[in-house]
């Protein structure tokens, strides 16, 4: 940075750093900071989870501290390795370095211990109601709940029965073990909360050997606990489950079971994405319903999707940052993820031609002998990327788009009778078009200038249009997918009463073009790699792709502004 380049202003803080910032000020914690990251293992992770990996990984790295990777395996009837693999996968490939791996089976038996201290305390006790009568009991904001006829048990009955509970005597859905806090609390997570249920389920890490499991509110603060977890960061919808994050963890008296301090849960809005569905529950829906291809359909919000779609990690974290923290739920526009991927690969994906919807043309005054090279800069603001050398030849193909045959104003491409240049090549000037027996224009032929060979006018005219294009003979076929968004309405989630929210589905989701044509160069592309196909968008090699069948996917377009012109005529 030059000396008279002003440097750039420091960024302000958001309300969880100025937190981090009072914590280790006052010395809390030692001045540590450890976060966690704990996904439940029943999904594919998507750009909700990224924002809050990013935060989670980047507030501790910020702080010279560390962050864990915790699996919420409580739950083994929905939970599966497949899921754990690519948790790990999406994490690593945001760029993120977990300090330990962890799993809260990893604390069953802890658990466990300390529900029974909790029973012999008097905080917690064994209920046979069934889960439509706790319900029941529980009442609502407006009724308040009632004592359920098993809260006075003794410690030892309790005690009796949550040993026989984990040894197997009683059927799922038989009893539960509910912490004895205040059935007439305000807040309705107070209201005698269950701690444990009996689920005979097999477990992917621990098997058979438990038949009762713990309730999430239970396991979340004791996992962060043993952990010594300084900040336990969760969303917004965790705010009322607070009071019970804490009372689980103060209930521990001279016992001591975990270190002080202790965590401190705060809560950031979640993220929400335009023409989006963000719910576990309805995009497992469209999995199953086959209405995409699988978990990593580049549709989808998930990162594996965002991946296969060509997303670059850098600017799935760009986005995290330009979305912020804050207190307040939001939307977030599509739009400004797609900024983030196109200003990512602006920089870094080489340039190279691609005809999505090949129309022929053929230069009559050229022969066979007058082929010659063109040498174009693989990227024009970066000399390192180097160069490229492509044939040029009599057949070519150009795109429909960059042709009409009656031409509106302001049109400066291909038409009968006008002049364009084709891309560091010549000028050419359409003297003829050829129709198929229904009229559709399936072949232009031209003459070119050979004193313009280059692409400019020995004699100084100018010509406004320029075009891509692909030599014929050596073009490379693809496919190429193009992709839009899932939805048609920009809140999915708002749907009237009784109608299907699948109906708000996008038709044009997905366009497959079969007859692309693509510069030689690009025959030998590797799965995942990214370029930006010149004039028309950012593309990435699917991994679909076998030698002689690419296929290509839409990341983002480019701005068109053609289209925005032609919209207002």
């Amino acid at each position: 940075m030059s000396s008279d380049t002003p440097a750039p202003e420091p960024r302000s803080l958001h309300f969880i750093e100025e937190i981090v910032e009072a914590d280790r000020a006052s010395g809390k914690h030692g001045g540590r900071v450890l976060t966690r990251f704990p996904p439940e293992p029943n999904g594919y992770l998507h750009i909700g989870h990224a924002k809050s990996i990013c935060l989670n990984f980047g507030l501790a790295k910020a702080y010279g501290g560390a962050t864990n990777l915790r699996f919420d395996d409580t739950n083994p009837v929905k939970e599966d390795v497949e899921y754990v693999d690519s948790i790990r996968e999406d994490v690593q490939w945001l760029g993120f370095e977990w300090k330990g791996e962890h799993y809260a089976s990893d604390y069953f038996q802890f658990m466990y211990d300390y529900a029974e201290y909790l029973i012999e305390q008097g905080k917690a006790y064994v209920c046979d109601l069934t889960e439509a009568e706790i319900r029941e009991y529980r009442g609502n904001f407006h009724v308040p709940g009632k004592a359920s006829p098993y809260r006075e048990r003794s410690a030892d009955e309790n005690l009796d029965l949550f040993r026989r509970m984990k040894a197997g005597e009683f059927e799922d859905g038989a009893k539960v073990l509910r912490a004895k806090i205040d059935m007439q609390a305000g807040n309705m997570n107070l209201r005698d909360p269950l701690m444990y249920r009996i689920r005979r389920a097999h477990h992917h890490r621990t098997g058979d050997a438990w038949c009762i499991y713990p309730m999430y509110d239970y396991a979340h603060g004791v996992s962060d606990a043993i952990e010594t977890i300084t900040h336990s960061i969760c969303t917004l919808e965790f705010s009322d489950h607070r009071p019970l994050y804490d009372w689980f963890l103060e209930q521990d008296g001279e016992a001591t079971f975990f270190q002080r301090p202790l965590p401190r849960q705060i809560e950031f809005a979640r993220l929400n994405l335009t023409y989006t569905v963000m719910s576990k529950r309805r995009l497992l829906q469209l999995v199953q319903d086959g209405i995409v291809s699988g978990w990593d359909d580049p549709r989808m919000p998930t990162i594996c999707g965002l991946r296969r779609r060509g997303y670059t990690p850098e600017s799935v974290r760009a986005f995290a940052e330009r979305v912020g923290v804050a207190k307040r739920d939001m939307v977030a526009d599509v739009g400004l993820l797609e900024f983030c991927i196109r200003e990512d690969l602006e920089k870094r994906a080489p340039r190279r031609m691609a005809v999505l919807r090949p129309l022929k043309v053929v230069i009559t005054n050229m022969g066979d002998a007058d082929a010659f090279e063109v040498e174009v800069a693989n990227h024009p603001e970066d000399q390192a990327m180097g160069t490229r050398k492509l044939p040029f030849t009599r057949e070519l193909f150009i795109d429909q788009d960059d042709f009409r045959e009656e031409a509106p104003k302001k049109w400066f491409r291909l038409a009968p009778g006008a002049e364009v240049r084709l891309r560091g090549a010549c000028l050419v000037t359409c003297k003829e078009v050829i129709k198929d027996a229904a009229g559709h224009v399936v072949e232009l032929r031209c003459e070119w200038d050979p004193a313009s060979k280059g692409g400019n006018a020995p004699d100084g005219r100018k010509v406004k249009g320029t075009l891509h294009w692909v030599s014929a003979p050596n073009a490379v076929k693809a496919e190429v997918r193009l992709y839009d968004t899932l939805f048609t309405q920009e809140d999915p989630m708002d749907v009237p009463e009784g109608q299907d929210w699948k109906a708000l589905l996008n038709p044009g989701s997905l366009e497959v073009l079969t007859e692309a044509r693509l510069e030689p160069s690009l025959a030998g592309a590797t799965a995942g790699e990214r370029f930006q196909f010149e004039r028309t968008g950012y593309f990435s090699l699917d991994p679909d792709s076998r030698l002689g069948a690419l296929v290509f996917n839409r990341t983002v377009g480019l701005k068109d502004s053609w289209s925005k012109i032609e919209a207002k005529q």
